[in-house]
């Protein structure tokens, strides 16, 4: 469904992705996880080309990228992020029509969509679809943000950390909820984080970037099980240290 082929970006003599090659099946979720400045949101940009790369190829179905039109690309791909976006001035209905609307659905289309969309993210549209982006908490604006999103039908959706700013019991709810809307609708999915659990619970394979370049890729099994570099390992071993410390406190043991 998507493939990167020899991707890299540069920004002058500074290299921010650096000959990245890799596939993401249909249906499949794949990870992004690294630490800040690794390169990931980069690469989520250049899939749908909010970012242009340097060098490489990206294919969506098979089509070169950079041969269909920005705007074009975007309406195929959904996109989700933690600062969610949300338009302040238009209500949670308008948010969620935005690409419906410029894609000219007809307006009781464009309703049953938004509310269909509303429901799918466990969201009362009676309750909400009137209201503005600021009367709702955090979990429910990255709950439109989601919707929104999912808007046209896209097949392929980017995700770059959407739950990060939430507590941590709204994010796994919501990260719950993504998990279903996911497997309902059948999307491939790419999905940027730097959290260890989160990559682990998530993902069907998890792809670690390291300064720009891949440093493994692999199912979350094997990634734990067969970490293919001192940093890889790093990271996987950081979930157990975390795990360890909190039974030591539970069971008392910790000083």
């Amino acid at each position: 469904m998507i493939q990167l082929n020899g991707v890299s970006k540069r920004y002058g003599s500074r290299v921010v992705v650096d000959d990245l090659s890799l596939d993401v099946a249909a249906g499949e979720l794949l990870i992004l996880l690294g630490g800040s400045g690794c390169g990931k949101t980069t690469t989520l940009k250049m899939i749908n080309r909010l970012v242009d790369p340097t060098s490489g190829t990206i294919r969506l179905d098979g089509t070169d990228t950079s041969t269909i039109p920005p705007f074009e690309l975007r309406r195929r791909i959904g996109y989700a992020f933690q600062q969610v976006g949300l338009f302040p001035h238009m209500t949670v209905a308008e948010n969620v029509a935005v690409t419906p609307s410029l894609l000219g659905w007809p307006p009781d289309r464009i309703r049953n969509r938004t509310d269909e969309l509303l429901e799918l993210v466990e969201l009362d549209p009676a309750l909400v679809r009137d209201r503005r982006p600021d009367a709702l908490s955090g979990g429910q604006q990255q709950r439109v943000g989601v919707a929104r999103a999912l808007a046209a039908s896209p097949t392929v959706m980017l995700l770059d950390e959407p739950f990060g700013a939430l507590d941590p019991l709204t994010r796994e709810r919501l990260q719950e909820s993504f998990l279903r809307v996911r497997r309902e609708l059948g999307l491939t999915a790419v999905f940027v984080t730097h959290d260890m659990a989160e990559a682990l619970l998530l993902g069907d394979r998890i792809a670690v970037m390291h300064e720009g370049r891949l440093e493994q890729i692999g199912t979350p099994h094997d990634l734990l099980s067969r970490p293919g570099s001192p940093y890889v390992r790093q990271l996987m071993d950081t979930p157990r240290r975390q795990a360890a410390a909190v039974e030591r406190l539970s069971d008392g043991s910790a000083t």
